[in-house]
């Protein structure tokens, strides 16, 4: 399974930081993505979310700017989504229950 090929976009690596751009620290990527720790590490691990940079000893950090990318590319894929017609929302699929 670790081999298998990631469905989704992949976030845009950032080469240099430009000026202005932030170290979200764990909590804050959290706060951002809805996504919860163990999420953000799979993902991680998996290679469909940005990996954290060493910021000390034993903290890391996510660079806002490669956050933010990830945020895109799954609202680029929402909205691609919507246009093929595809996508089932949650009430449609309560309504359609007997």
């Amino acid at each position: 399974m670790a081999n298998a090929p990631s469905t989704t976009a992949p976030y845009r690596r950032v080469e240099r930081i430009e000026l202005g751009n932030r170290l979200l620290r764990r909590r804050d990527v959290e706060l951002k993505t809805g996504k919860s720790r163990s999420a953000i590490y799979a993902g991680v691990s998996n290679g469909t979310f940005p990996a954290p940079v060493p910021i000390g000893d034993k903290s890391v950090a996510w660079l806002e700017e490669e956050v933010d990318s990830w945020i895109a590319a799954r609202l680029a894929e929402r909205n691609r989504t919507m246009t093929t017609g595809k996508i089932q929302h949650f009430a449609t699929a309560q309504e359609a229950r007997p």
